[in-house]
């Protein structure tokens, strides 16, 4: 496995962690037991904790330590701002430049969350969320605008479920599979329409 892949896991592994609140919003946290529950090397651990860093969702305080983030009454509100006027030109990019095989994954990405909804399985259901996100940034070719993205889809992640359920979760993979099927047929202003209704969901829920 290549440095890059496994920084990659380490990464997920942590963001999956500081997403659904094991690691605590203002928690203190060392490195080694970053790495203790990455179950990587100490390499690939640091360039993740520098990626959480960068997307806001970790501090690297000087003789203090890493922590944690906390989430502030008004983040819901501005990261949903944001990603209501970026994630629907991302989806109409991503219908009209995608290659069939990506369009050929974030089909298996829209089974596996209606399988999560059918299981009433929260925590595959992030998985898939997470691996949507990632689909969309390969496929989308305007690179300034998932570099914009990213940090907001994984803190509004960490905020959805926070206050989650399966009502929201089910709510959530019906819109997902719908923008997913106008990706699937090349529809960009349909998969804008849809991902903004996703969005508007998101914000409300």
């Amino acid at each position: 496995m290549s440095a890059h892949s496994q920084a990659h896991l380490a990464y997920l592994a942590l963001e999956r962690l500081i997403v659904t609140l094991k690691l605590a919003p203002g928690a203190l946290v060392t490195e080694r037991q970053l790495i203790e529950l990455a179950g990587l090397g100490r390499t690939p651990v640091r360039e993740a904790i520098q990626k959480l860093a960068w997307q806001g969702l970790m501090d690297v305080r000087p003789r203090v330590g890493l922590q944690i983030t906390t989430i502030h009454p008004d983040d819901q509100m501005n990261v949903m701002q944001t990603r209501q006027k970026l994630e629907p030109l991302a989806a109409a990019l991503v219908a009209s430049h995608a290659s069939a095989q990506a369009r050929g994954e974030m089909r298996a990405c829209a089974d596996q969350m209606t399988a999560c909804a059918s299981a009433d399985d929260m925590q595959g259901f992030l998985v898939a969320d997470k691996v949507f996100d990632e689909l969309m940034e390969e496929a989308c070719p305007n690179r300034f605008l998932t570099a914009a993205l990213a940090p907001l889809q994984t803190h509004a992640r960490r905020i959805w479920f926070a206050s989650a359920s399966t009502e929201k979760m089910n709510g959530s993979v019906r819109r997902h599979v719908t923008v997913i099927d106008a990706i699937e047929k090349a529809d960009a202003p349909a998969a804008s329409a849809a991902m903004a209704e996703l969005m508007h969901y998101l914000s409300d829920a």
